[in-house]
């Protein structure tokens, strides 16, 4: 066996930080994450930062793979030509470089919605790997390994199957035929939950939609607007919502989910019938979460904790059992996290920060904020207990609108009541703004305020 362990990564798409039922929905069925949880570590609050793109994937996924912010892994709109807007950049390690240059295999399977050229630099083998944000589930188009890095449109074939199981399959078959005596890192990437969330049909039958339960926080619409109603997510479909067809989203979205930990289980038993079930480290987690009818919406285009929350579940050697950590963190802490637990020196423009002094008590570990934004359209500052969100107007007849929404997470978990208005609140909105402006003044946003200087 290595000396140093191995690393299973996977990455689903779409799932909402407490969609199982060991993440707190005990109507979701995840028996493997549940397993995984109980076997290793749930971080409850880990938030990705969105980005600049109505396609979220893109830009979180970017943040992940660099470890670190959102303007400094992807191509701001206003950053002129030279490498395009679903490319990372060039100009940053991604964590499979990093863990290839530490003389890992690395091994990349399924979704790479993050350019061609940044796949070939990292990966040293492969196998089904979807170049894009989403298809048919039972049509995707998929490229073999190529060494060459060149992957052309033509070269891709549809896979003959369904996105979770094709995928499983790859994983499976690298875990039983690996001989290498390096360590590897194997990258699993689904296009699951993600819509069309149209699941084999025995899955499908495990939740009837009309048993399926509203969230607290549902609505017909959302209550005003927040300049991406009509995005291509929040038409899948009609306006106002309606119970029934939020309940049918719902039910979907769950017989996804499950039949994606069907998957995952039959990958993590190849793991351990391998005989390297001790020696890897297993990482879950999702680049965004989804709103399925919290408020009045569907898609991901907004910073409310249904979208920007996602789970992350972490075992193996050297980590505790069933451990539940609640400090605030970003998803791109995920990467030094990895470094640290390999000995891999984690890259120097790396922004994030290893999650191993929280899983150690350390109270000053936990972030004290975390951000996030959405396009030129929203902000948001979280401190834990309190949530700013800041939203803008594009133009004066333009979508959006300019206002603030404040919440008390710790009496709200569900965001249900705006404070932003009340008078006693002015306190904790000027302190919060001035931790967003921070912020946002030092990872360079277009949307920073500019500071005040006295006496000019």
């Amino acid at each position: 066996m290595p000396s140093r362990p191995n690393i299973v990564l996977i990455v689903a798409d779409d799932h909402r930080f407490d969609a199982a039922g060991a993440l707190g929905n005990p109507a979701v069925h995840t028996p493997a994450l549940d397993a995984l949880a109980g076997a290793g570590v749930a971080f409850g609050r880990t938030y990705i930062m969105g980005g600049y793109s109505g396609a979220v994937c893109v830009p979180s996924r970017a943040c992940l793979l660099t470890g670190t912010d959102v303007f400094s892994a992807t191509r701001r709109p206003d950053a002129g030509a030279g490498w395009a807007p679903a490319d990372l950049n060039p100009e940053l390690l991604t964590l499979p470089e990093v863990f290839r240059a530490a003389d890992y295999h690395t091994h990349g399977i399924g979704k790479w919605h993050n350019g061609k050229r940044s796949f070939g630099r990292g990966f040293a083998g492969g196998a089904r790997i979807f170049f894009g944000g989403m298809s048919d589930h039972r049509a995707v188009p998929l490229h073999d390994f190529d060494a060459s890095g060149a992957y052309p449109d033509t070269a891709a074939r549809k896979g003959a199957g369904f996105s979770s199981e094709l995928f499983a399959d790859a994983a499976v078959d690298f875990v039983r035929g690996y001989r290498g005596q390096a360590p590897f890192l194997l990258y699993l990437a689904f296009t699951a939950p993600h819509d069309p969330r149209t699941p084999p049909a025995e899955f499908a039958a495990r939740y009837d939609p009309d048993a399926v339960s509203l969230p607290p926080n549902w609505l017909p619409d959302h209550p005003f607007d927040n300049g991406e109603l009509r995005i291509r997510d929040e038409e899948l479909d009609a306006h106002p919502r309606t119970a029934g067809a939020l309940r049918r989203h719902i039910a979907g979205y769950y017989a996804m989910i499950t039949h994606m930990d069907a998957q995952i289980g039959r990958v993590l038993h190849a793991l351990h019938r391998s005989g390297r079930g001790e020696d890897t480290l297993v990482a879950y987690t999702a680049d965004h979460g989804l709103a399925v009818g919290q408020h009045g919406l569907l898609g991901k285009q907004n910073l409310y904790d249904c979208s920007v929350r996602v789970p992350l579940l972490l075992a193996g050697p050297g980590l505790p059992r069933g451990r539940r950590v609640e400090g605030l963190h970003h998803a791109h802490d995920i990467l030094p996290t990895l470094c640290a637990l390999t000995g891999v020196a984690a890259p120097a423009a790396a922004r994030g920060r290893s999650l191993l002094p929280l899983l150690a008590g350390d109270p000053g570990a936990a972030r004290p904020s975390v951000h996030a934004v959405y396009r030129d359209l929203q902000r948001m500052v979280c401190d834990g207990r309190w949530k700013l969100i800041r939203y803008y107007r594009r133009a004066e007849t333009g979508p959006g609108t300019d206002r603030l929404q404040l919440f008390d997470l710790s009496a709200d978990p569900w965001e249900m009541r705006d404070l932003s208005a009340e008078p006693g609140q002015r306190g904790q909105i000027a302190r919060l703004a001035a931790d967003l402006a921070d912020w946002q003044r030092r990872v360079g946003d277009p949307l920073a305020p500019v500071p005040v200087v006295p006496g000019v």
